[in-house]
C-alpha cells in the first residue's frame, strides 16, 4: 500500500494544464498549492495517487478525469453567461467560478438522476413566455398566479427564513431546483443556469434571508428569458451590456421587486404613513423583505433623498449577523443541496442503480460520510 501511495501516475500534462486553467489557478498559484506542479505540467515528473486526490479536491474535478488520454471537450463555463461582458466575467473571483462549475455538475447530475425528465408536474420556463418589452407588473402577476402563492399566503409566513424556504419549495414545484452555498464573496448574491429541462438557481447562503429571496426572483426572471445570469450587489456593469442583455438585467431587478411587493399592495399598505424607518420596518415585516428594499421604494418614489437612503442602508448593513459558516456539516449540506435533490440520489442508490461511490459523487461527499449524511437526512424526514 505504501509503495502504491508513492508510485507516480503518468498523467497527460495537457490535462493538468486544462484542469488548472478551468479552476482559475495561475501557474504560480498552483505551484503554491502543489510544490511540484510546474514539473507535473511540464511532463518532467508525475503526481502520486494521493496527490491526484488532492488535485481533484482543489480543482473540483472527478479524479477519473486525470486518467483521460486527453482533456475533455467541455465548453468554457463563460459561454453560459453571454450576457455578461467578457472583461466582467474575467474578474469573477476563483471561488465563484468554482461554484459555477459545481452548479453545472449538479445540473448534469439532475439529468442523470432523473433520466433527462424533470420530476416536477409542470415546468415554468416552458409554459410561460415573455418578451423584453413586457410590462413588469403583468409579468409578476402571471408568474405569481402560475407559482400559486398569493399575497395572503405570503402574509402568513412568520419570518424571512420561512419565506425563503417556502419560495424555494414553490419553485421546485414548477421545475426549478435551488441550491445554496457560502460564496465567501460579499458582492455576489447568486446566479442561475438556464436549461430546457433542468433550470437551476444558486444562492449565496451568506446573504440575509431577505436578500436570498430577492435573488431567487431576480434569477427566475433570467430563466424566464431563457438566459443564465449572475447577480451582484453592485450593478456598475449594466451600462456596458449589449442592448437586449441590458434590458433583461434591468427587468430582472424590477421583476424581483414587483413580485415580492407588488406596487398596488405597496400603495395600499403605505397609505396613511410617512416615509420613515418605522414604516419601512412595518412593510418589511408584512412582506418578509428587507428594510433597505422598502427604503429603495421610498427613494424611487421621491419620498426620501439619496443621503437618507444611503445612511439607513449602511446602518442596517452593519446590523446584519454574518452567516454561511460554522454549524453541523451534515445539516449544512442538506440545506445547501436541498432535501429533494438528496432524496433523488438516495432513491437511486437504494434501487441499486448507483453504488456508494457514485452516491458520494452526487452528494459531493466522500463515501465514508454518506451513511452519516443519510442518518441526518432521515432525522429531518421523521
Amino acid at each position: 500500500m505504501g509503495t502504491m501511495a508513492r508510485e507516480q501516475i503518468p498523467v497527460n500534462p495537457a490535462i493538468l494544464r486544462w484542469a488548472r486553467e478551468r479552476a482559475g489557478f495561475s501557474p504560480e498559484e498552483a505551484a503554491e498549492r502543489f510544490k511540484k506542479f510546474a514539473a507535473w505540467e511540464a511532463g518532467d515528473s508525475f503526481p502520486t495517487y494521493p496527490q491526484l486526490e488532492s488535485l481533484s479536491e482543489a480543482f473540483k474535478l472527478p479524479i477519473a478525469v486525470f486518467f483521460f488520454p486527453d482533456p475533455p471537450d467541455l465548453p468554457p463555463i463563460e459561454e453560459l453567461f453571454r450576457t455578461l461582458p467578457e472583461v466582467e466575467f474575467s474578474q469573477i473571483p476563483r471561488r465563484v467560478r468554482l461554484l459555477l462549475r459545481k452548479a453545472k455538475a449538479l445540473q448534469l447530475n439532475l439529468e442523470e438522476l432523473c433520466r433527462s425528465r424533470n420530476p416536477a408536474p409542470r415546468l415554468i420556463t416552458r409554459d410561460l413566455h415573455f418578451r423584453v418589452s413586457v410590462d413588469v407588473a403583468t409579468m409578476a402577476r402571471q408568474v405569481r398566479d402560475y407559482v400559486g402563492v398569493s399575497l395572503a399566503d405570503q402574509a402568513t409566513w412568520t419570518s424571512a427564513e420561512e419565506a425563503f424556504k417556502r419560495w424555494r419549495a414553490a419553485l421546485l414545484d414548477v421545475g426549478v431546483f435551488v441550491f445554496k452555498d457560502a460564496f465567501r464573496e460579499a458582492e455576489y448574491s447568486g446566479f442561475c443556469m438556464y436549461d430546457d429541462v433542468f433550470p437551476i438557481i444558486y444562492v449565496n447562503n451568506s446573504m440575509a434571508d431577505t436578500r436570498q429571496s430577492f435573488t431567487l426572483f431576480h434569477e427566475l426572471a433570467h430563466l424566464l428569458f431563457h438566459t443564465s445570469g449572475i447577480d451582484t450587489i453592485a450593478d456598475d456593469f449594466i451600462p456596458a451590456l449589449p442592448d437586449r442583455a441590458r434590458r433583461i438585467e434591468i427587468l430582472c431587478n424590477r421583476f424581483a421587486a414587483e413580485f415580492l411587493v407588488p406596487e398596488a399592495a405597496f400603495v395600499a399598505i403605505f397609505a396613511g404613513h410617512d416615509a420613515s424607518e418605522e414604516t419601512a420596518e412595518l412593510i418589511a415585516r408584512r412582506f418578509n423583505v428587507s428594510r433597505e428594499f422598502v427604503y429603495r421604494r421610498f427613494l424611487d418614489r421621491g419620498l426620501i433623498d439619496v443621503r437618507s437612503y444611503e445612511e439607513a442602508a449602511t446602518r442596517w448593513a452593519g446590523q446584519r449577523q454574518p452567516g454561511g459558516g460554522g454549524g453541523n456539516p451534515y445539516w449544512t449540506k442538506i440545506s445547501y443541496l436541498g432535501r429533494d435533490y438528496i432524496r433523488l440520489a438516495l432513491s437511486q442508490y437504494h434501487q441499486n442503480r448507483i453504488d456508494q461511490s457514485q452516491l458520494a459523487d452526487y452528494l459531493n461527499s466522500k463515501p465514508r460520510y454518506v451513511g452519516t449524511l443519510e442518518e441526518y437526512f432521515g432525522r429531518g424526514e421523521a
